[in-house]
């Protein structure tokens, strides 16, 4: 290994940019040419992920500057897309850099729909690219020193950033690689190496060796804390810790022989001698323990020449006293390496693909500020339509115009014979009645649409509910349910909304119900709605009294403020204010947008005149009803009264208020009819939404599930065990060598095929002094042993039987402590006797305690001892000749 340590670069999956990012453009944004010009911004991103990760990359500063401008780009796109779990669901897939059993283990791969995952391991890879770019230099020239300073520091950097925000990037446990612990660990490593650039540099210039001494200090203090940090990590390879201490050793070293050199300048002999040998400890430290990673030799050389000429100087010379290591004064440091801060734009060929595009924040205060604006309008629109229809219904009330035109009893009044063409102009009763009948379908429309979205969520949510309960805690996704309560509360906002128009299209059938006969009478021609309403007598006497000119001077004056009301409700429509501009220049003052002061401000700035002018209106026509009520009561009381007039008056009234009813009705329809069509185009949107974060949800739940796969058939099908005692003192006493006989190796498990009986070996492990080729073992005598624990029969031991049929040896007496299962027999191996298929020697477990030996009826009990010298009954005798161990093929 290297003296400069490296990182290696993480690897992602491919993802597909343009598709999901166009949609949201395209849904957001609309058709022209700044949505072209977008669409082809999302490509040239697609294109630079490509480029920064879809490839090998060199190690060189331009492979560097593709990954940096990478990650500056998703700096800049990061606020003007929604990326989230619930809105723009993006996964992103990583795998650990590090391969199991090297740096920090973990071959590990995590996926999850997060921009700032995705920013935190492309700067990984920023940082660890830079570490391969400083590693290559050449540290013999300054050109070389320089640039792995630089990139030294800018890898410590990136990864303290990493550190410092990957929890909050990531709202969830990250892969070991990019864990804090790890980053930060490798940011010390980083830094240290940073500094042992910054101690080469000086003393290739040859600076002075004060300075020199604290330059190396602070990098042994460096490494000293990089090893800290790095040796309570689990799979640390081998390599890592060695090159950390030995580095540790030898910048203290050069600091205590560049020190022992100003020591010697300020004739302080004794502690030359003594800085040098610490050095000099510290060098055969290195060289004793870490000699294959890294090489002292010339160092070593150096120190001991340095020490010996100041030794012998001292002894004939100077005689100065060598004081103890503990007694020297300290070394000073000089930290001139430092990490490089990260802050957006790292690249110097940056320029950001979506310029135009304002961020989402500023998108949502427009949204917000839109909405309240729309509140705003609809509130002053929504008074003066009141205060109209409030009018209308008075005049309606008072048969107003109409009574001032009707002074002949016999013809349509003119106010009449007006709103009757007015209704069949728009269409008349079929118009109204097709609005009405379109009304249901548009809402039906709209709730299968947020039915639909919303069954979609509850349909992911039961699937990842029954995962989360079959899995545990190894379902470590985040659970839909906290997921979806955004889309929920949406979706009940909505499923609202939907209810408050129906309820307000049953009032507005209700009232056309109760208007349809004189609507209806209006749409006839003027003959048979001058035939339908009663004729009285006429009252002519009426025609030139003051109080019929002064009335019709009223109702002059009040279609003047209604028409003054229509002109100001276009011009209240017609306002219009950019907020993008403020709450941009909000969000770069502060940080944030205090939408609601601002906004609230320039509606009061915007809509205050209107407001005035309004309520102006309103105490104008409210006036002018007072002067009309009043002058229609003399009106009223000039006129002669009789039935037939009463009824005129009464049909004329109800034709006045149909027709108002009529506009009403129609405008009321027409704007149900805009809302439900309005509302379409959202839901489906939100349906989109549901959609696709339904199928990104589907997406991880399908890699989890395959990761949980392998994980699940690697694991153990049983827990781990420890072997009963006996079997290791078995085995010990078994490899133990006895008189004449070698050491017996345990015979590997039969496996029987069934008709040939062919022998498998289980593999196992290789011990270091096993041959390729063992030999059969010899048989062990029978142990003696001393009864211990359970009492066995110690009665007269009857003489040794004959060998029973088929070779098979006697029962032997059971030793003093448990003993293994006993050895299978092989083909060709007289005197072995074969297991039967399915034995199983310990039906009840292992630890089953042996009970004393019964002889069974017809058997004969153990033997005893064999004469000295004489091989035990029914023990084949050694073969001449070794045989191997493994059956011949």
């Amino acid at each position: 290994m290297a003296t400069f340590i490296s990182v290696p670069l993480k690897k992602s999956s491919e993802v597909d940019l343009v598709k999901p990012l166009s949609k949201f453009v395209t849904m957001n944004y609309p058709a022209g040419e700044e949505q072209t010009e977008y669409i082809r911004a999302l490509e040239e991103l697609n294109k630079l992920r490509k480029n920064a990760l879809g490839r090998p990359l060199d190690k060189h500063d331009s492979s560097l500057e593709i990954l940096l401008r990478y990650f500056d780009q998703l700096s800049a796109v990061e606020p003007k897309f929604p990326f989230s779990e619930n809105q723009l669901c993006l996964t992103f897939t990583w795998k650990d850099a590090f391969d199991r059993g090297s740096l920090f283990g973990g071959s590990v791969k995590l996926a999850l729909a997060s921009l700032g995952y995705e920013k935190t391991c492309v700067l990984f890879n920023a940082a660890a690219l830079a570490s391969q770019i400083a590693s290559e230099q050449n540290l013999d020239s300054d050109e070389g020193l320089r640039a792995a300073a630089k990139y030294y520091q800018l890898a410590s950097g990136a990864l303290l950033h990493i550190k410092d925000t990957v929890l909050s990037a990531l709202n969830r446990e990250p892969t070991m690689d990019i864990s804090p612990e790890t980053v930060g660990a490798l940011h010390h490593i980083m830094l240290a190496q940073a500094q042992e650039v910054f101690f080469l540099k000086a003393t290739s210039d040859k600076m002075k060796d004060a300075i020199i001494a604290k330059l190396a200090n602070q990098a042994a203090d460096f490494y000293g804390d990089a090893f800290k940090q790095c040796q309570y990590k689990e799979n640390l390879p081998k390599e890592v810790l060695p090159v950390l201490a030995a580095k540790h050793c030898i910048m203290q070293a050069n600091a205590e022989l560049h020190q022992s050199i100003l020591a010697k300048q300020n004739k302080h002999f004794g502690e030359e001698i003594a800085r040098l040998q610490h050095a000099a400890e510290l060098v055969k430290t290195v060289a004793s323990r870490y000699d294959e990673y890294v090489s002292v030799k010339d160092l070593s050389d150096k120190i001991n020449r340095a020490l010996a000429n100041a030794k012998k100087d001292n002894d004939f010379i100077y005689h100065d006293r060598v004081p103890e290591v503990k007694d020297l004064a300290n070394i000073g440091k000089a930290a001139l390496a430092k990490a490089t801060a990260i802050s957006p734009p790292l690249s110097q060929k940056f320029t950001d693909l979506f310029e135009k595009m304002v961020p989402m924040a500023v998108q949502q205060a427009m949204g917000v500020y839109n909405q309240r604006k729309a509140e705003t309008v609809n509130r002053l629109v929504g008074t003066m339509r009141e205060a109209t229809n409030l009018c209308n219904g008075v005049l309606a009330s008072l048969n107003l115009p109409a009574a001032l035109e009707d002074l002949s009893g016999d013809t349509i009044p003119q106010s009449i014979a007006e709103k009757s063409r007015a209704v069949v102009s728009k269409g008349g009763l079929q118009s109204i009645e097709q609005l009405i009948r379109d009304l249901p379908d548009l809402m039906t429309r709209n709730r299968e649409i947020l039915d639909e979205s919303l069954k979609m969520l509850d349909d992911e949510e039961t699937t990842d509910n029954e995962l989360r309960s079959k899995f545990n805690q190894r379902w470590n996704r985040t659970p839909s349910g906290d997921l979806y309560k955004p889309l929920r509360t949406e979706g009940a906002n909505f499923r609202s909304k939907l209810d408050v128009a129906t309820h307000a299209d049953g009032v507005v059938r209700e009232r056309f119900n109760t208007n349809c006969e004189m609507i209806t009478l209006l749409c006839k021609s003027e003959g048979e709605l001058n035939a339908a309403i009663p004729s009285a007598n006429p009252a002519k006497t009426l025609q030139g009294s003051e109080v019929v000119n002064v009335l019709r001077s009223l109702l002059t004056q009040l279609d003047e403020v209604k028409r003054e009301r229509e002109g100001l409700e276009g011009e209240i429509k017609a306002a219009t204010f950019d907020m993008t501009a403020n709450f941009l220049a909000a969000m770069e003052q502060d940080r944030s947008i205090n939408e609601e002061a601002l906004s609230l401000s320039q509606l009061d700035q915007q809509y205050g005149q209107y407001n005035q002018k309004v309520q102006a209106t309103l105490r104008t026509q409210e006036e002018l009803l007072g002067k009309v009520q009043t002058a229609h009561q003399e009106f009223s009381g000039l006129k002669q009264s009789n039935s037939e007039a009463n009824s005129r008056e009464e049909v004329l009234k109800k034709l006045a208020s149909a027709h108002d009813s009529y506009v009403e009705i129609t405008n009321n329809l027409s704007e149900g009819t805009k809302f439900y069509n309005s509302l379409t185009e959202i839901l489906l949107k939100f349906q989109n939404k549901c959609s696709d974060i339904v199928f990104a949800r589907k997406t991880e739940r399908d890699e989890l599930l395959k990761e949980l796969q392998q994980s699940i058939a690697r694991e153990p099908s049983a827990p781990s065990f420890n072997a009963p005692a006996y079997q290791s003192n078995l085995a010990a006493s078994a490899a133990a060598p006895g008189p004449g006989a070698a050491n017996p190796t345990p015979a590997p498990r039969t496996v029987f095929v069934s008709g040939q009986q062919a022998q498998q070996q289980t593999p196992q492990q290789p011990q270091p002094t096993q041959a390729k080729v063992l030999q059969p073992p010899a048989r062990p005598p029978p142990p003696s042993f001393t009864p211990q624990g359970p009492t066995f029969n110690t009665g007269p031991v009857p003489p040794a039987a004959a060998a029973p049929p088929g070779g098979n040896p006697p029962p032997m007496a059971p030793p003093g402590q448990a003993q293994g299962p006993p050895y299978p027999s092989y083909q060709g191996y007289p005197g072995y006797y074969q297991m039967p298929m399915n034995y199983n020697p310990y039906p009840m477990g292992y630890n089953m305690p042996y009970m004393p030996y019964q002889a069974q009826p017809g058997q004969p009990g153990y033997p005893g001892a064999p004469p000295a010298g004489q091989p035990y009954p029914g023990y084949p005798q050694q073969p001449p000749q070794q045989q191997p161990y493994y059956p011949q093929q």
